[in-house]
């Protein structure tokens, strides 16, 4: 006689029931929904004959556009290379027309024609010391008076700015360091005297007066510190 078989006993619960039926009917209901989702999703794209036509003109009417922008750019780039040029090149002979006048005032001062001129001071150029607050400068100084002769005599400098928002005047001792005497020259037509001065920290330069006094007379010229730093002579009349 075989041995009956083991009952196994259960509690039945009824809410366990009708969670696994949600579940189960969740699971059904989700699936539906992707069926209906990757239906729609080909129908609205149809990729027939027609729509893949209109795709490639689309894309071939997009590379048409980047090649005209690109072509464009580089004339853009082109043209603004060329005007560079230009203005570089009218910078260029303006200066050199500048320089000539430049020379050509020299000249004649130093031929002077029917006239003769005592000394004068003309032209005066500062360049910055690099990493210093010390200027170079170089000063042309003229004079067709007594020609042939040699005048010999002494150059000083003063400068005018601001310091802390105040106007101040620095003598030639203190732009010297102490060389109170100034620099010595001596010329039959033409000279140009050189030196260095030194600005103190936080001083703004806003004018140059160069004096020089000897055997040929007594010159006081005023140059303004940004014709000073490119060299041009002075405009105003010596004294």
């Amino acid at each position: 006689m075989s041995p009956l078989p083991s009952l196994v006993i259960r509690r039945h619960d009824p809410a366990q029931e009708r969670r696994a039926r949600l579940l189960l009917g969740a699971i059904w209901l989700g699936s539906l929904l992707i069926v209906a989702g990757v239906m729609a999703m080909f129908g609205s794209h149809p990729h027939g004959p027609d729509r893949s036509a209109e795709l490639a003109a689309a894309v071939k009417e997009g590379e048409a556009l980047k090649t005209r922008v690109a072509m464009l750019t580089r004339s853009e780039q082109v043209a603004k290379a060329a005007l560079a040029d230009v203005q570089q090149t009218l910078r260029d002979r303006e200066e050199e027309v500048d320089g000539l006048r430049a020379d050509l005032a020299f000249y004649g001062r130093l031929v002077g024609g029917g006239t003769r001129e005592g000394l004068a001071v003309h032209a005066l150029r500062v360049v910055p010391v690099k990493g210093s607050q010390a200027w170079n400068f170089t000063a042309t100084l003229t004079q067709n008076f007594k020609r042939g002769e040699e005048i010999k005599g002494r150059l000083v400098l003063g400068v005018e700015g601001i310091t802390a928002g105040k106007l101040e005047t620095l003598d030639w001792a203190s732009l010297s360091q102490g060389q109170s005497s100034g620099i010595e020259y001596g010329f039959k037509y033409f000279q140009q005297v050189s030196g260095t001065i030194m600005l103190p920290a936080g001083f703004a330069a806003n004018r140059v007066i160069v004096r020089a006094e000897g055997e040929g007379g007594r010159v006081e010229q005023e140059f303004s510190w940004k014709d000073a730093i490119k060299g041009e002579e002075s405009e105003n009349v010596p004294q």
